[in-house]
């Protein structure tokens, strides 16, 4: 689950937030000056901040500043009610990601964040994961296959990365929006047959038997999760 970071002092804008971010699934931590945002950060370490411009303490940019001076390279996106290109030139030269300016529809600051997580864990996935088993199963990113024990598994381009996504979520249930935005880059309603014939397919390919899925499973209302019976052969 990733773990966003909100700092503003406008009370009633943190909860309108957060409200929406958890019911993303995202754990949120929420901060109302700068130096608190600070030790919060260097502390739980979140995946992204969603950062306000003017803050008691110290100011947004300074923050920004701070952060990166002192490597810590958290993906940023600003806040400010000021629509003032020179603070938005500033605010990305100091290692901001995105900036918003206030008012902003929430739909689209959610679709910002969405895309910011996503290159991140794109990045992270390349940099980092190459080779995953789980249970009889072994997806290699670098070549784009699959296995299922000694059996090369025969996937389209969309169907492995579908299953890659899936198992290195393993346990974990992944919501149809996310897997509809992450691998076709939209997530509304018209799409979601489109997720339904490429889980039908995968299981075809993977399950012993695709109408009693034991790895790919429904939960119904929100979206899949893969598992294993067995996850002792589990390394990355």
């Amino acid at each position: 689950m990733f773990r966003i970071m909100v700092v503003d002092d406008e009370e009633a804008l943190v909860r309108l937030l957060t409200h929406n971010l958890r019911k993303e699934g995202y754990e949120v931590i929420a901060a109302y000056d700068g130096l608190q945002a600070l030790e919060l950060i260097k502390k739980e370490k979140p995946d992204l901040v969603i950062l306000d411009l003017m803050l008691p303490g110290i100011d947004g940019l300074e923050l920004c500043r701070q952060l990166r001076r002192q490597n810590i390279d958290i993906p940023i996106i600003m806040l400010t009610a000021k629509d003032d290109e020179i603070d938005k030139v500033v605010g990305l030269e100091l290692g901001a990601d995105d900036y918003v300016t206030k008012p902003f529809s929430i739909r689209e600051l959610m679709a910002r964040v969405k895309a910011i997580l996503r290159r991140t864990r794109q990045s992270s996935s390349e940099s980092q994961v190459t080779l995953i088993q789980a249970g009889p199963f072994t997806i290699n990113f670098d070549t784009y296959e699959a296995f299922f024990k000694d059996r090369r598994l025969d996937l389209t381009v969309k169907e492995f990365e579908l299953l890659g996504l899936l198992v290195q979520a393993r346990g974990r249930v992944l919501k149809r929006d996310y897997l509809l935005d992450t691998l076709w880059g939209y997530d509304v309603e018209a799409g979601t047959k489109v997720l339904d014939v490429y889980i039908s397919r995968l299981r075809e390919k993977i399950e012993p038997d695709s109408k009693h899925p034991q790895y790919i499973k429904t939960v119904r209302g929100v979206g899949y999760k893969f598992d294993v019976a067995n996850e002792e052969k589990f390394s990355v």
